[in-house]
């Protein structure tokens, strides 16, 4: 069994520093930080330096970045919380997956399979059969289960330890738009990411074999008990195939997502002529297979005309890895409460209002679960 490496104490100490100073500061003192630059925040779709974006894209959100240098080419709505789905299901990865071996294997019991939600999409895991970790993940990666996802927190000390470490791990990867409430991305209230969010867990998760190899796997046999298998595929449709879609050239993976409440969510990473894409859909509007192909669309336009686009922002580093918070635009609570060219309900609204309080909280978590980590080292579905 392998442990995650520990944050950096430099990592706990600043995520420590910025505690006491937000929740000191009066609101009017306060100063907005756009994660990634001040033009994610803007209304409209931000791009530079080129034109010639898909025409009818639907998405309430969405991101095309590169995947080397971290520049964002393109973005509308990309710091706008929405419900993730089972594309959180990559930040459950980032936090849980280098833990454990591939060969390391468990034994399922009914307890790791009770607190599962009601509807959600599953593997198909049975207690009393023993499972290696590479075939949990399959199932995570795969088909999306949410049975495979519990058993791997419970090996992990448990679904409320597992949700307290990825909230750590979302405010260490600098991902401030999101709020953990379960570890599989299924519609529980106030469990919120951003198109932003997630392309950062998905980049972040890519740096890992496993994790690679997981989301570009298409087919997997998959344990049965007495010794049969049954095999499960890849529900990422650009990858497969299914559905009536053509396969994409290039496709890495990484994770769709649907729920009832989310609607359709996908980040999928591609690869063309040595150069890596990272594109992030969010609840579009036109059917079913709209997420794929919107995605697919602007694969495309960034691997044409886009190679020419200005950057419009950057996907920051994990701050335990050296990144550092993107330089602040300062922006008054007047502003985001309503003064002139802050629209109401915007990103650096939600940063400066609800940042006085919740941004703490998480900021608070992330500090605690860091320390923690420190002194122990010395129909309704979600898919």
């Amino acid at each position: 069994m392998r442990d995650l490496s520990p944050p950096t104490r430099r990592a706990a100490l600043g995520l420590a520093a910025a505690v006491p100073l937000a929740a000191a500061a009066p609101a009017s003192a306060l100063t907005s930080t756009v994660v990634g630059g001040a033009r994610l925040a803007r209304k409209g779709i931000q791009v530079s330096g080129v034109t010639g974006l898909p025409e009818k894209l639907t998405a309430r959100a969405w991101i095309v970045a590169d995947g080397d240098s971290g520049e964002v080419l393109a973005s509308f709505g990309a710091h706008r919380r929405l419900a993730p789905a089972s594309t959180l299901k990559m930040l459950f990865a980032d936090t849980v997956l280098r833990k454990f071996h591939r060969t390391d294997r468990h034994k399922v019991t009914a307890a790791d399979l009770a607190d599962i939600p009601a509807g959600s999409s599953l593997v198909g895991i049975r207690p009393g059969i023993t499972y290696t970790v590479e075939q949990l993940w399959q199932g995570v990666f795969l088909r999306s289960g949410n049975d495979a996802v519990h058993v791997l927190a419970h090996m992990n000390g448990g679904v409320a330890k597992t949700v307290a470490e990825m909230q750590a791990g979302a405010a260490d990867l600098q991902a401030l738009d999101t709020h953990v409430v379960s570890p599989d991305g299924f519609d529980h209230k106030g469990q919120l990411s951003s198109a932003y969010d997630l392309t950062l867990f998905a980049r972040h998760g890519l740096r890992n074999a496993d994790f690679r190899a997981y989301c570009h796997t298409r087919t997997a046999d998959f344990p049965a008990g007495g010794g049969k298998t049954f095999q499960i595929q890849n529900t990422d449709r650009l990858l497969t195939g299914a559905w009536g879609l053509k396969t994409y050239d290039g496709l890495i993976g990484v994770k769709n997502g649907f729920t009832s409440h989310a609607g359709n969510t996908f980040t999928g990473a591609a690869t063309r002529g040595g150069r890596t894409l990272l594109v992030t859909v969010m609840h579009p509007t036109s059917g079913y297979n709209a997420v794929y192909r919107e995605t697919a669309a602007l694969l495309d336009w960034g691997f044409g005309k886009g190679s020419s686009a200005k950057a419009v922002g950057t996907l920051v580093e994990p701050l335990s890895e050296g990144g550092g918070p993107a330089k602040p635009t300062r922006a008054t609570v007047r502003a985001a409460a309503g003064a002139p060219g802050t629209p109401s309900g915007s990103p650096s609204a939600w940063r400066l209002l609800e940042g006085a309080g919740s941004t703490v909280v998480l900021l608070a978590g992330g500090v605690w679960a860091l320390r923690r980590r420190l002194r122990g080292t010395g129909g309704r579905h979600t898919a």
